[in-house]
């Protein structure tokens, strides 16, 4: 249970690390433009931290758990496919139900995503295989 909990500590550090240098310097002047009047003013961060620890579960339990004694690149491609299918989730959405809602931020998010979720299934991965 030990190495599960420090596993799920690493992506937790891992996820927020990316997705804070993404949103906070990377991405920000995009989604300032293209989708700014959607914006809040403050981040809700009791929202935030929820979706961060929730969605960790998922990756822990649906790719990381599953497949850990499979390959770091199976791990890196089983991420990437969850990143992926949970991002279309909240964009395709949104380009169905938002007026104006921009086709580039949902292929930018679906790239991203895909990305992310690679990288912290893999440093997941990698710590739990450490253990």
């Amino acid at each position: 249970m030990l190495k599960i909990i420090v596993t799920y500590l690493a992506m937790l550090f891992s996820f927020f690390v990316l997705d804070l240098i993404w949103l906070g310097l990377i991405a920000k002047p995009l989604y300032q433009q293209k989708i700014g009047f959607l914006l809040a003013d403050n981040v809700n961060w009791l929202a935030a931290i929820l979706f961060y620890l929730i969605f960790l579960v998922g990756i822990l339990v649906f790719v990381i758990l599953p497949n850990q004694q499979n390959t770091l690149l199976k791990i890196i491609v089983m991420g990437a496919l969850f990143g992926f299918v949970t991002y279309c989730t909240y964009d395709l959405i949104n380009l169905a139900t938002v007026k104006n809602w921009p086709w580039l931020i949902t292929v930018i998010d679906l790239c991203w995503g895909s990305v992310l979720c690679a990288l912290v299934s893999a440093a997941g991965y990698v710590v739990l295989r450490l253990f």
